[in-house]
């Protein structure tokens, strides 16, 4: 027995939109707002910072080096469609950039004194 013989059609087609329990576009209404956020120069602004911070570190302030440093990353991994580069990829964007090593090695930052260990010198 096919579905015309129960007066069934072969394909049903749901038209969800007609069935608006809202009562219309609410994007089409004009509903007064008390500040309004998405004009101006002052919004263009902040979308340029929101990029720029740190979960980790919250409302940073970044120096220019580390703000070029970020959107070079984030050229690189848009480019190279690479959500998550490797240490040696981030060594090549900073060949890129133009950093090379020029002076002795030092202790690095964020360690403790105590759990610090010594870097020996190169001589």
């Amino acid at each position: 027995m096919s579905n015309d013989q129960h007066g069934i059609p072969d394909a049903l087609v749901t038209d969800r939109r007609g069935g608006d329990r809202r009562g219309g576009d609410r994007r089409q209404q004009n509903i007064p707002v008390v500040e309004e956020r998405r004009r101006g120069q002052e919004r263009r602004h902040l979308g340029e910072r929101r990029r720029q911070v740190d979960p980790t570190t919250c409302e940073r302030d970044y120096t220019d080096d580390e703000i070029i440093f970020m959107k070079a990353m984030d050229q690189y991994k848009r480019d190279n469609r690479r959500p998550f580069p490797t240490w040696s990829e981030v060594l090549e964007v900073l060949y890129a950039l133009g950093y090379r090593k020029v002076a002795e090695p030092t202790a690095l930052p964020g360690l403790s004194p105590s759990g610090a260990k010594s870097v020996p010198a190169k001589g």
